[in-house]
């Protein structure tokens, strides 16, 4: 009996270590036991085999299968290769995998079992190496790098590339002076479209070019087929993209595949949206560069607010000073340190001499809700839960915890009363106060609102500047809430954040205008966007991560998550690291280098429990 066991685990397809308990992998609740009827036995003395990789988060592991003879008798065969999609039998199902390698040697006393089905074509073989890297860089597993490569509907067949058309041709501009560099970064307008860079890119053959707007790829690609260039819109276009084409789209683009790659551009790299939420946390910005290093072509990175990132990975290429300035809008700063912060409200006295009646206004409130900080308008305490850690806020008549565990009616635990003033206002209620402060109808955008703005005055949190295409002026309420955020990236993020506004008003030759309320106005972050210079905040950020070791100068990897505590205390001592935390149940894990954290991350087994893991965070 003993025996019958061991040759079931044995013969449901081996890996390249030849573990024995390879049948029994658990694939969840469902997976059942190994096949329980052993398959008909194969000679392999002339029989191919492949190793694949199952599309199995929990099993990062490849497995030996079988070329089913069949195969070779119709032809499928031919279509096999490094990358392919097949299913396998695995632990008593069929699931998906990529081929990872073929004609490969398995080990001499395992029996195999062959391939079920060939689904399709998969991710060629740079970048099966390529999620291999990835795996490590961001502390993942290949199946996510992988899953992210591969088409979205299965493709039978590349289709055949048509002849490379004739890029127009123009004056030499700083971007073809950039691709000369390797890697360069450059600083380009705020409302810049990318077009230039793109076409120039496209002049040196089939370009990867990376935005983080959808709606900026998509009027990017039908710009560049007008221009008679061969596009391929990522994702949908994964199977033009192989034929080979120039690609373009959002993060996922960074994962297309191209045989004939010969330029890489990443459209304003700053932009966060380039980062993948969900774990693995990957940076397109990063994975292209990769990509392109490996493939010896140049990467060109442009943004009107390069991150030091950028900075550090190639020279900076700018235009005159005179130039820079004029393309970033007029900045006024309306100075509230003389308000009394108990009477004034979120609008100060002079910003209605600044709103236009007859332009198109968005304002700008990173606070959802109705009212986001009260106090007892009799004892003056602040309004917080019944333990007292947390504060509370008004949703619609009662009174809600931030986690929204705790829920009672509008009366204060301290003394009772029912009287609460608010101290500072959320979106919401400030769109009620707008619109009856100018008396005309004002839209609301969140993250969450369903349709695009109409009314020509609009509020909003960070979302509307996402959400709205043009505006003749900017404003931004309550500006010290960027500048004091308890980040490390803060500065940086604030000053991306009027870059993007600077976008939406275009410059100040066409009369764009941004308004600035704030207590801070000498702030770097202030007088770089007045100045129309980033360097100001660049040099500044610089100086401070460089003395306090922090990314691009050294490495921090973010754990939470239930099972975060679990894999902190597997990780033991690594010389040169640091482990820091919990705060708010989140550990800090900091070293001069990634090699020496990721290293030991990648030896470490995953806890039961959830764990996320971040590799230089963006937000912490």
């Amino acid at each position: 009996m003993g025996e019958d066991r061991s040759r079931r685990r044995r013969e449901v397809g081996a890996g390249p270590l030849s573990d024995p308990d390879q049948g029994r992998l658990a694939l969840g609740d469902d997976a059942g036991p190994a096949l329980a009827d052993p398959p008909h036995e194969t000679d392999v003395s002339d029989a191919r085999v492949v190793r694949v990789l199952p599309d199995v988060v929990g099993i990062d592991r490849e497995f030996d299968y079988l070329v089913p003879p069949a195969w070779v008798e119709d032809g499928r065969v031919e279509r096999l290769d490094v990358g392919s999609m097949v299913r396998i039998p695995l632990s008593g199902r069929r699931v998906a995998g990529w081929v990872t390698a073929v004609d490969v040697d398995p080990a001499p006393d395992v029996r195999l079992v062959p391939l079920a089905k060939l689904s399709g074509t998969g991710p060629p073989r740079e970048l099966i190496d390529l999620a291999g890297w990835a795996a490590w860089r961001w502390a993942g597993r290949r199946v996510a790098f992988l899953r992210a490569a591969s088409p979205e509907r299965m493709v039978a067949a590349v289709p055949r590339r048509r002849p490379p058309p004739t890029v127009p041709t123009g004056p030499r501009d700083v971007f073809d002076e950039a691709f000369e560099h390797g890697v360069a970064t450059v600083r380009v307008a705020p409302d810049d479209d990318g077009y230039d860079v793109a076409l120039a890119a496209c002049r040196r053959g089939d370009a990867l070019i990376v935005t983080a707007d959808v709606r900026r790829a998509r009027h990017l690609a039908v710009a560049l087929r007008r221009a008679g260039i061969a596009v391929a819109l990522a994702p949908d276009d994964w199977a033009v993209a192989a034929g080979g084409a120039t690609v373009v789209g959002t993060r996922s683009a960074a994962w297309m595949p191209m045989p004939d790659l010969a330029a890489v551009v990443v459209i304003d790299e700053h932009d966060e949206r380039l980062k993948e939420e969900r774990t693995p946390a990957w940076h397109a910005r990063d994975v292209v560069l990769e990509r392109a290093r490996r493939a010896g072509v140049p990467t060109v990175l442009t943004s009107p607010v390069p991150s030091l990132e950028a900075l550090r990975a190639g020279p900076l290429l700018r235009r005159e000073r005179s130039v820079e300035r004029n393309d970033w809008p007029i900045i006024d700063v309306l100075d509230r340190r003389l308000d009394d912060p108990a009477k004034a409200g979120l609008f100060a006295e002079r910003l209605m001499s600044y709103l236009p009646p007859d332009k198109r206004i968005v304002c700008v409130l990173n606070r959802t809700g109705r009212a986001r900080l009260l106090a007892c308008g009799s004892c003056g305490e602040l309004v917080r839960t019944e333990d007292g850690s947390s504060i509370m806020r008004l949703d619609d008549d009662e009174l809600v915890s931030i986690d929204g565990s705790e829920r009672r009616p509008i009366v204060c635990i301290d003394c009772g009363s029912t009287r609460l003033k608010t101290l500072r206002i959320g979106v919401e209620r400030a769109a009620e106060e707008l619109a009856a402060l100018i008396g005309e109808p004002v839209d609301e955008v969140t993250a969450t609102s369903e349709r695009d703005p109409t009314s020509r005055v609009v509020i909003g949190t960070e979302a509307v500047l996402h959400r709205t295409i043009e505006s003749d002026v900017v404003v931004f309420l309550d500006f010290d809430q960027e500048l004091l955020a308890v980040r490390q990236r803060a500065a940086e993020q604030a000053m991306a954040i009027l870059a993007h506004a600077a976008r939406l008003t275009g410059g100040r030759h066409t009369g764009g205008r941004i308004i600035v309320q704030t207590r801070q106005p000498d702030h770097d972050v202030i007088a770089a966007a007045r100045k129309g210079d980033p360097a100001v905040v660049a040099i500044a950020e610089r100086d401070r991560r460089k003395a306090l070791m922090l990314p691009p100068y050294g490495a921090q990897v973010a754990l939470s998550g239930a099972g975060a505590a679990e894999m902190v205390e597997s990780f033991g001592d690594v010389e040169g690291v640091q482990v820091r935390g919990p705060v708010d149940e989140r550990w800090l894990i900091r070293a001069e280098h990634h090699a020496p954290v990721l290293d030991r991350l990648s030896e470490l087994p995953r806890p039961a429990a959830r764990v996320r893991i971040e590799v230089d965070p963006l937000r912490v």
